[in-house]
């Protein structure tokens, strides 16, 4: 008896459940993100949920209407449908939030510099194409043939703590390297022996770059040169010698990754109040709060060329802005965990991506797509890296204790870097050209890889 009447309950949801998805598909429910916020604030339902995309957002009011009879449809809509927005005209109006006049004067300053900076590279690159003394495949196997051969040159300890993040100098003579103890050190290319310790801050350090003018000649003692960004929502801008240039303050909440742009005049600031910041660094003025992800933003980057920002979230979005008009131009949609690096190829054009879900992605901003996905880690990709000179290969580092080395040019698994101990939590490639890798990890290690003796 007991187990017949469980079989009746049963068929009545079945029943239940097979009525509700008929009565779904019938529902009329707009396809415009703004009809449906409507809908559901007349509703009074959330108008959105944490992490909720456009499409989860029409589903969830569909199923609303779905289950509603016709007399609460009646009381809570009074008496009319959402409006089918296919069947009248969209009503289009464009928000934004008005910036500073010194972000107009940026956006100008930075369009100009960056078509200079654009139209060199494609006149390189042509004219490497079509010289005859130029042999691009030869150079490119000469190159991968180097990285097959990279080893362990030498190990140092580099701090009491873990070491969050590392980063070579323009140069590449030097090496900055941050941890959670929340101290930034300079050590000297490629002995590893420490220069200066500076308390970066109070708490950990949660990314560091150079400035791209530090080491130049004509720079004075008091030049900028570092960045750091910190939990305490600060980015702090520092000298070679360890001075304390300037703090930018203005986040709401910890910050990730943070980005020098190629110019040397903007920093590039992710939080995880789920904006990304542009800074100018002469004056320390916030230029740009911009939104766009639904959870934190934990990684930005900035193209070669200067004209384009990266910017990759927690809510597994990366998202592609033009720096000269503001607009966001391509939304990276693939992985399906947070991201948590990003870096430009010298090229211009392509993008890697490192995430939680242990892949990388390799993205073609000229096809709009992610071209291959690298699945080479058993655990979240730290960090990637294009080699900066030609970018004929690119570094992934990832929680699994391991760096790789991959070809750009078929995505093929060149080298695995391994002798860590703990999870590698930070990694970058020489800009010098001569191949030599720094990985950092929580095993308080630094590690220097080349192919050849130092």
């Amino acid at each position: 008896m007991q187990a017949s009447r469980h079989a009746q309950i049963l068929q009545e949801e079945a029943v239940r459940q097979m009525e509700l998805r008929r009565r779904m598909r019938a529902a009329v429910v707009p396809t415009q993100d703004a009809e449906v916020r409507r809908t559901l604030r007349l509703l009074k339902e959330p108008v959105t949920l944490f992490g909720e995309r456009e499409m989860e957002r029409r589903d969830r009011l569909r199923k609303l209407l779905a289950e509603m009879d016709d007399d609460e449809k009646l009381d809570k809509l009074g008496g009319a449908e959402p409006e089918d927005v296919d069947m009248v005209e969209i009503r289009k109006e464009k928000f934004y939030t008005e910036g500073p006049p010194q972000l107009k004067a940026a956006r100008m300053h930075l369009a100009h510099w960056s078509l200079e900076r654009a139209m060199d590279r494609i006149n390189f690159s042509k004219r490497k194409r079509e010289s005859p003394d130029e042999d691009e495949l030869s150079e490119r196997k000469a190159a991968v043939d180097a990285a097959k051969g990279v080893v362990n040159q030498s190990s140092e300890i580099g701090d009491d703590r873990p070491i969050t993040a590392c980063a070579f100098s323009p140069s590449g003579q030097q090496l900055a390297t941050a941890a959670l103890s929340g101290l930034l050190k300079l050590w000297t290319v490629p002995d590893c022996q420490k220069q200066i310790t500076i308390k970066a801050h109070a708490d950990r350090v949660t990314g560091v770059a150079w400035h791209p003018h530090a080491g130049a000649p004509g720079q004075g003692e008091d030049a900028p040169a570092l960045v750091t960004g910190g939990v305490d929502t600060t980015a702090r801008l520092w000298s070679a010698s360890g001075k304390q240039l300037r703090t930018l303050a203005g986040h709401a909440d910890r910050l990730g990754r943070v980005a020098v742009h190629p110019m040397g005049q903007h920093l590039g600031t992710a939080s995880f109040d789920q904006t990304w910041r542009l800074w100018d660094l002469e004056t320390g003025d916030c230029l740009l709060e911009q939104e766009g992800h639904s959870r934190s933003v934990y990684t930005v980057a900035f193209q070669g060329d200067g004209a384009l920002a990266a910017s990759g979230g927690l809510d597994a979005i990366g998202r592609l802005w033009d720096l000269r008009s503001g607009n966001s131009i391509m939304v990276l949609e693939g992985h399906v965990r947070g991201i948590l690096s990003m870096d430009f190829s010298p090229n211009g054009y392509q993008l890697v991506s490192g995430s939680e879900d242990h892949t990388a992605k390799v993205w073609d901003l000229r096809k709009r797509k992610a071209l291959y996905t690298l699945p080479g880690h058993t655990s979240l990709v730290s960090q990637v890296r294009y080699e900066p000179c030609d970018g004929y290969y690119l570094l992934t580092a990832g929680y699994d204790n391991t760096a790789k080395l991959w070809s750009s040019d078929n995505f093929k698994l060149i080298a695995t870097l391994a002798g860590h101990e703990g999870r590698v939590i930070g990694a970058d490639i020489s800009p010098d050209g001569s191949g030599l890798i720094a990985s950092v990890s929580a095993d308080r290690t630094i590690k220097l890889w080349a192919s050849g003796l130092l």
